[in-house]
């Protein structure tokens, strides 16, 4: 089942991310050990808005909603524009100064957000995301992390 919304095409990223939880055991019990919440996103692309969640707190699973199925509330929303998600996870935008400038709304645990970057907030899913579209890969295939 796809976690992708076509009217938000940033979503395309919650299907790459959860194939990499549940494709590498090791990395998605790391990911709950350093991440320690369940993070909520709230993505609006004109008058859509659709939410999905990143449980790093207890399962390591991606799912549409604010709340997991098990009824569990996230410790950190982060609310933003289809293009500003975009851009941070192809690497183009800063977190940082997008929270400066109102673009990017986190209600909750400000610093539990920041143990999610590196788990969520890269260009490796955005390149997963583009070529399970059938689209070309970075031709690098490097990491880059938001903020660095």
């Amino acid at each position: 089942m796809s976690l992708k919304n076509d009217a938000i095409p940033s979503s395309a990223a919650f299907d790459a991310i959860h194939q990499s939880l549940s494709s590498d055991p090791a990395e998605q019990k790391d990911a709950i050990k350093q991440g320690g919440a369940i993070f909520a996103f709230t993505i609006k692309n004109g008058s859509t808005t659709d939410s999905w969640h990143i449980d790093l707190k207890n399962k390591g699973v991606v799912g549409k909603g604010l709340s997991t199925e098990d009824g569990q509330k996230p410790q950190v929303t982060l609310q933003l524009s289809d293009a500003d998600f975009q851009k941070l996870i192809e690497g183009k935008g800063n977190a940082q100064q997008m929270f400066m400038s109102g673009k990017l709304k986190v209600k909750g645990d400000v610093m539990k957000a920041t143990k999610m970057e590196p788990y969520v907030l890269h260009s490796d899913f955005d390149t997963q995301a583009r070529a399970n579209e059938g689209e070309a890969m970075n031709a690098n295939g490097s990491k880059h992390y938001v903020g660095t």
